[in-house]
């Protein structure tokens, strides 16, 4: 089951205004491939009515980093019968998008970003994180606060090359 949790609604700027005000959107998604592609869905279409058009590079960017932290929360941090978190915030002060998504499995923690290695070329995994690297700012996690899991988190600034 999704919930929406309480979040500010604001009006969204014209296309190519650059960083969007200050908005937030938060909500919990079942801990499957269903749910992690209706969380991209639903970030995309949130960043749109935020004033970051679709088929920008912004937009694609942050939707990609979405796309790949919600894969491996569904991946890695899978615990039957509990979901993931995404939470996209628009900060305007900064011209930052962060995003977060919190699951609830505290054993499988992504690696410090400084300790990314490439896969190897018969690796079927591994590529994700190093998606988010190159294209977030900054990006890293930590343990959840009020339980078990852990909260991983990229950032992605207007302005500044990725």
């Amino acid at each position: 089951m999704t919930s929406q949790l309480p979040g500010p609604t604001g009006i969204s700027r014209p296309a190519g205004a650059g960083a969007p005000p200050g908005h937030t959107f938060e909500m919990r998604f079942t801990s499957t491939p269903r749910g992690a592609r209706l969380a991209r869905r639903m970030a995309s279409h949130r960043l749109n009515t935020w004033g970051v058009p679709y088929g920008t590079a912004p937009h694609e960017e942050i939707v990609l980093m979405v796309g790949e932290l919600t894969a491996n929360a569904v991946r890695y941090g899978h615990v039957p019968g509990r979901d993931f978190h995404l939470r996209l915030h628009a900060l305007a002060s900064s011209r930052t998008v962060r995003i977060e998504v919190t699951d609830t499995r505290t054993e499988r923690v992504p690696p410090d970003p400084s300790a990314l290695r490439p896969p190897g070329a018969e690796d079927s995994g591994g590529r994700g994180l190093l998606l988010v690297a190159a294209l977030a700012t900054r990006w890293g996690g930590y343990p959840r606060s009020g339980g078990p899991g852990k909260t991983v988190w990229a950032e992605w600034a207007f302005g500044t090359p990725a």
